[in-house]
């Protein structure tokens, strides 16, 4: 006779693992409550949200992305919601409030399958299908061509972008701003079109003014004074060189020990010190420059020289700072002065000047003739308006810029969505395939919502619209919601387009990280070490302890 067998334990006792339906049915909920907390910011329409972080400061926006990297969440498959919000910001910039709703209620849709006992995988395969189809009918059926050169018609799709967000009141304003500064940093070398607004286009916010205040400068605007105050603050067609070496004395690396015998062995030394600061200013004055910019320090002896000469010199810039002044004012950084030429300096900003802004003095190279490089100077009432209002001017600006690279529009206000679903719905197959038809419907439904209409008739009377109308002979349904006052509009003729990126982007990123959550069937969540250290317990001593009786 056998011993009645103990059972086995494989994972440590302070392990949890949760396994099945329960956790495809959790990550659904984690997904939808997610979706649910971000619904009511998306439209025109769109409530604020705001935060505290733990240190007590206050975030107020509509911004989905910038909701979600503020809030802390304990379950898995929520992090993986908001990792997906970060990505669409990365990618396109536009669309994180869009993507989550969608995700969430593609989750939502699939919830009556597992309960009929469907396989996630045979749900997960008519996902994939639909996502293909829906590609397929955002590029080649419902999207439009745009011609870049329109300016009319690219402010009207930037227009539409900022509707949503804070800055609505100040639409014109932020349109231009975006135009003027993609138009600025867009640089095109052998077919090959680059806009790097990260680097070139800097967001500087000074509290006070108003926000119509706001402008972009053709040119360079640093937080620096000069060094010295007699230096002159007013410059026309500077001749400006820009440096990555310290004007004064290098110091050895090491400790260094000199012995110095006699008094006039320490002149010489502080002789040859001043020699050498007046080496690199005379390298400097023999290219006659008017301003001088260095990231490093300048020594008093050192803006003597200068100051001497006529020359202004600002000190310790930022990298970032330096190199955009390099692509705005055509001058090129020196890393020593002995190798400065006359094609090294910048000759290409028109004015420089040192202006008092509220509390601080600014430092502005303007009038550029052609800048390659700009800042965008942002005013508001309070701090709280101001980081608002940049991270609205962020989504105009790569808005703008996906339509340069990309010009392709799509219908706004929910069409697009409508459009798409009917196509999907028209092929008449069941099952997960016509759920995610439904799931795109959450769009214009939120949309409505979100503006206080009767969500049922409008719908309806959407769908209708939609059904009723023939692609083939009429082109694509532009039919959506009008997000202020609820009614059903042309979106032809209410001028509402978005980007085809940002949507395709959308549409991709929810759907795979629905089918990610379905996929999974088991959360093992480990132990932490006691003592708290915070790390996971590995196979170290706390794992072995957890599974020999304690």
């Amino acid at each position: 006779m056998y011993a009645p067998q103990q059972p086995i334990l494989i994972l440590s006792k302070n392990t949890k693992r949760e396994s099945g339906r329960k956790v495809q049915l959790e990550n659904i909920n984690a997904g939808k409550n997610i979706a649910d907390l971000i619904r009511t910011c998306l439209g025109p329409q769109a409530m604020m949200k705001m935060l505290m972080d733990p240190m007590g400061g206050i975030v107020m926006t509509n911004d989905g992305n910038a909701i979600l990297r503020e809030i802390t969440v304990q379950h898995p498959a929520a992090k993986s919601m908001i990792e997906i919000a970060r990505t669409q910001d990365e990618e396109v910039g536009d669309g994180t409030t869009s993507v989550i709703v969608l995700a969430g209620e593609m989750l939502a849709v699939a919830e009556q399958f597992l309960q009929q006992q469907i396989h996630p995988t045979v749900i997960i395969r008519a996902y994939r299908e639909a996502l293909e189809d829906m590609i397929r009918i955002l590029e080649n059926d419902v999207s439009i061509e745009l011609d870049r050169t329109d300016k009319g018609k690219l402010a009207e799709v930037i227009k539409s972008c900022v509707g949503t967000k804070f800055i609505g009141r100040w639409t014109d304003m932020a349109v231009k701003i975006a135009l003027d500064a993609v138009e600025t940093v867009t640089l095109t070398e052998n077919g090959r079109t680059e806009i790097d607004i990260k680097k070139y286009a800097k967001v500087e916010k000074i509290p006070g003014g108003s926000i119509d205040d706001s402008c972009v400068l053709r040119g360079i605007m640093l937080n620096k004074d000069v060094t010295h105050p007699k230096m002159r603050r007013y410059i026309e067609k500077p001749r400006i060189v820009l440096l990555d070496c310290p004007l004064e004395y290098k110091k050895g690396e090491s400790q260094t020990n000199v012995e110095i015998v006699g008094d006039q062995d320490f002149t010489k030394l502080l002789q040859l010190e001043e020699e050498h600061v007046a080496r690199l200013c005379e390298d400097i004055i023999a290219v006659k420059p008017d301003v001088v910019f260095t990231e490093k320090g300048v020594s008093d002896l050192a803006q003597h020289f200068l100051l001497k000469a006529g020359i202004t010199a600002i000190r310790r810039l930022r990298k970032t700072d330096n190199n955009r002044l390099a692509r705005a004012c055509g001058a090129t950084i020196v890393n020593r002065t002995e190798e400065l030429t006359e094609k090294d300096v910048g000759t290409g900003a028109g004015l420089f000047e040192i202006k008092k802004l509220g509390d601080e003095y600014f430092c502005f190279v303007t009038e550029c003739s052609d800048p390659k490089a700009c800042t965008i100077l942002l005013r508001g009432a309070s701090k709280d308006v101001l980081n608002e209002t940049e991270r609205n001017l962020q989504d105009a600006l790569h808005v703008a810029r996906n339509l340069m690279l990309e010009p392709k529009l799509l219908a706004g206000g929910g069409a697009v969505e409508m459009a798409v679903s009917q196509a999907l719905t028209n092929k008449q197959i069941q099952g997960p395939y016509r759920a995610v038809a439904q799931a795109l419907e959450i769009i214009p439904r939120t949309l409505a919502q979100n503006c206080g209409a009767n969500t049922i008739r409008t719908l309806t009377a959407l769908r209708a619209k939609h059904a009723s109308h023939s692609t083939a002979t009429d082109g694509p349904c532009t039919w959506g919601i009008d997000g202020e006052t609820g009614q059903l509009v042309d979106m032809k003729v209410k001028n509402i387009w978005e980007p085809l990126s940002v949507k395709l982007q959308v549409y991709k990123t929810a759907v795979e990280t629905a089918i990610l959550l379905l996929r999974i069937d088991d959360i093992v969540s480990g132990s932490k070490k006691r003592g708290g250290d915070g790390a996971a317990a590995g196979p170290g001593p706390a794992a072995a302890a957890g599974m020999g009786g304690e």
